[in-house]
């Protein structure tokens, strides 16, 4: 395929922006070449500057859950766009926004709208921090929950991708509040609690972790998450930045059936837009300003084209049994790529819940149940296979370590397709 145009762009932008940029794994640096850069989207597709059509299973990583440029999303935007693009100033459509997100995540009582995951995360942590007076947040070795310092601990997503260690520009002080245990081992989380439970403010925790690729809980770990939380009475956070919305209507806290105190969610919530929000039992999410003595703020919070943006997509994912279908899309992507897999002889699996999905191409027969596993993956073979794709016109997450994300727009014989050029590539 051509790239002149992109590489041009990319040499200019490098000029300017750091990497050449605004988000670090956006710069193929893993998989080598040259960043595509996108015109438009429209459906399953984006098209790059050069002319090229690419399947697309990245959809901005995961929150054009309807696919791009979706009609009725693009028209609740511009409605809301002709009456303003922001007031700083409290509307009715923020209020629909938090009364559907209570209604949907069994346990949010109260919600408060920020402008990204990222955000949603870190006021989670300050609010667990305020409501236990205790300063020990726990997280999970290649679980991600945004670029705030004291997540910066044996992260995922593109400190992974780019093997960024830990740490730079963040003092000690700050990291040393953070505690980061390996995913699905209950032994290791028990030790650590019988030594410092009373010093844990909460448990940060993605459900189904997809930033280090898509990676299952083993048997009842979450529902041990929360029996140590009681036990020490310290707060469960579930970042379902990702998954919220995404694989169920309540998100992985109603598959699981494991309620937590403060919710963080994003992607999904926004349309394609920046917002994010976190929500939690009325008690706790109280402490927040103006009403508590937690502070935080933001000028383009329930910024009302992302807010339209966002009423518009949960609107549509409550139809026509949405949940099934991206269920079936995301099973049928899954077993056809295991199934390539096994009958070329390639060592690896595929790991999937709902429409999220990762493979990993292993050196040995192996399951990838934690970071350890996961960073063990063949990324010789994934770099190979992500060029090899985007040759045929599917275009991929460009890291071993992230979800692919399916959605309402693709269609089993855009399936098939990505399964034809797998199968090639190999």
């Amino acid at each position: 395929m051509k790239s002149e145009k992109s590489e041009a762009a990319f040499a200019r932008a490098e000029k300017v922006i750091p990497g050449g940029v605004n988000s670090p794994v956006r710069a193929f640096g893993s998989v080598g070449g040259t960043p595509r850069f996108i015109e438009r989207g429209e459906g399953a597709y984006l098209f790059d500057v050069d002319g090229n059509k690419y399947l697309d299973y990245v959809c901005s990583w995961g929150p054009l859950i309807a696919g791009h440029a979706h009609p009725e999303v693009v028209d609740a935007v511009a409605q809301a766009a002709q009456g303003g693009t922001s007031f700083g100033a409290a509307t009715e459509q923020e209020i629909r926004l938090a009364e559907e997100l209570v209604d949907r995540i069994p346990s949010v009582e109260k919600a408060r709208l920020v402008n990204s995951g990222t955000e949603a995360c870190m006021t989670a942590v300050r609010l667990a921090r305020a409501f236990t007076g205790r300063p020990l947040v726990v997280k999970f070795d290649g679980c991600y929950h945004g670029h705030a310092d004291h997540f910066q601990v044996r992260a995922g997503s593109g400190l992974a991708t780019a093997s960024i260690p830990s740490g730079a520009g963040i003092p000690e002080a700050v990291t040393e509040s953070t505690v980061s245990l390996p995913f699905n081992d209950k032994a290791a989380l028990a030790s650590f609690f019988d030594k410092r439970g009373g010093e844990v403010a909460c448990i940060i925790v993605e459900p189904v972790p997809a930033n280090m690729g898509v990676i299952l809980p083993r048997g009842d770990f979450l529902q041990q998450l929360r029996t140590f939380c009681d036990d020490n009475d310290a707060l469960l956070v579930f970042d379902e930045v990702i998954t919220g919305f995404r694989v169920a209507r309540g998100g992985v806290q109603e598959l699981a059936g494991v309620m937590p105190d403060l919710t963080c969610m994003g992607k999904v919530v926004g349309g394609g837009l920046p917002l994010g929000a976190v929500g939690g039992r009325a008690e706790i999410m109280d402490r927040l300003a103006p009403l508590g003595d937690v502070y935080q703020a933001g000028t383009l919070s329930g910024n009302p084209l992302a807010v339209a943006a966002g009423l518009k997509t949960l609107e549509i994912l409550d139809r026509d049994d949405a949940y099934r279908k991206l269920d079936s899309l995301g099973l049928y992507l899954a077993k056809g790529l295991a199934q390539t897999m096994g009958g070329k002889g390639i060592l690896g699996t595929v790991s999937r819940i709902g429409s999220l999905l990762t493979v990993f191409f292993m050196q040995e027969s192996k399951q990838v149940i934690d970071f350890e596993t996961a960073a063990r993956s063949d990324k010789k073979t994934f770099t190979m296979f992500f060029q090899g794709m985007l040759e045929r016109g599917i275009y991929l997450p460009p890291s071993p370590f992230e979800a692919w994300f399916v959605s309402l727009a693709h269609t089993e014989e855009d399936l098939d397709q990505t399964l034809e050029a797998f199968a090639r590539v190999f």
